[in-house]
């Protein structure tokens, strides 16, 4: 490395050691004044800039975060990296950004990229792929080399590391409630993240709600697809056989394309058919009419996730606990469910 060389060069120059002008050049107590004056005048001399690279193998300080989300194109993704930025920024970080585009081999090499010092520690969610797989030892890696890594609402069990999570289960099980206390019976069930592990979660607290109310899940009302294109296949004259009086949605993909086959159809929003989404992206307010969601604030699970990791890095102890931080979702009413009287 460049900086290697001319730390180098400074120190046969002036007859010290590298370790002496590496201290020198950052003010280290260690070094008398006149040395320090000495180097550092001389490194001034020679246009000398440190490598940050370099000094990070060192010190381990980079000031840097780097972030690795699965999907550019989910509105929910973007939210919480702008809580991130926001708390990276007010604690004096900069952050750089991957995206594993839900691909287990661009996370490993996006992890590998970027921890051999150019980052001190990373706020991911897990690729597709990997959950798909199951495959965490390139995180457990990471972490045992003494990289922090801080999880956010896709995550690993398995992985030993500070976690922030939204409630998936306890608000799927809310928002079905709140259907079935609008009168809502036939209540369809629609997934196209059946593969990730917050879908997973979401669909047993619908089943939960339902069960709880003594309510009797029609299996036709229900699908569950691991991306849209299985979902654009099977939901097609899936209004007109089934007559649902209600849907809740389990991802974004699946509350536009059950609002919009709905409407189609002839349903009335919400007269006929009461629908609720998981997503709050910008759309779900801009629709005709704007629809309901479990909103999970994003820009929250960002800031969380960004103080977990911060801290860390700024933590003098060697040993540390891991937890688990749940932040609250909230229903947002709108036009596509009716009022509880």
């Amino acid at each position: 490395m460049k900086s290697k060389a001319t730390l180098k060069q400074i120190a046969k120059e002036l007859g010290v050691s590298v370790s002496t002008v590496s201290k020198a050049l950052n003010g280290s107590p260690e070094i008398s004044e006149p040395t320090k004056q000495r180097v550092q005048e001389y490194a001034k001399l020679k246009n000398y800039k440190p490598n940050v690279i370099g000094l990070s193998l060192k010190n381990r300080k980079t000031k840097t975060i780097g972030v690795i989300i699965p999907n550019i194109l989910n509105s929910f993704f973007a939210k919480v990296f702008s809580g991130i930025e926001k708390v990276a920024d007010e604690k004096g970080y900069k952050v750089i950004t991957c995206i594993s585009n839900e691909s287990i081999e661009k996370e490993v090499n996006a992890l590998e990229m970027l921890s051999n010092g150019t980052i001190d520690g990373f706020i991911l969610s897990i690729a597709e792929e990997s959950q798909k797989l199951q495959k965490y030892d390139h995180f457990t890696n990471i972490i045992n080399e003494g990289t922090p890594i801080v999880m956010f609402d896709r995550i690993a069990d398995e992985v030993n590391c500070d976690k922030v999570i939204v409630d998936d289960f306890e608000s799927t099980v809310n928002a079905t409630e709140h259907l079935i206390k609008t009168g809502c019976k036939k209540i369809a069930l629609l997934s196209s993240i059946d593969n990730l592990s917050v879908g997973k979660l979401r669909a047993q607290g619908f089943y939960k709600a339902m069960k709880d109310s003594g309510l009797k899940v029609d299996e036709k009302l229900v699908i569950l697809t691991n991306n849209s294109e299985e979902f654009n296949s099977k939901i097609g004259g899936f209004f007109i056989k089934n007559k649902p009086d209600a849907v809740f949605a389990l991802d974004e993909h699946a509350s536009v394309t059950g609002m919009k086959l709905g409407i189609q159809n002839g349903y009335k929003i919400p007269q006929d058919l009461s629908i609720i989404g998981f997503a709050d992206g910008v759309w779900s307010r801009r629709m005709t009419p704007s629809l309901s969601t479990v909103s999970q604030h994003g820009p929250e699970i960002g800031e969380v996730a960004a103080h977990l990791l911060i801290d860390k890095l700024e933590s003098e102890a060697d040993s540390y606990t891991f937890s688990t931080t749940t932040v609250k979702t909230e229903l947002r009413q709108r036009d596509s469910t009716k009022k509880i009287h």
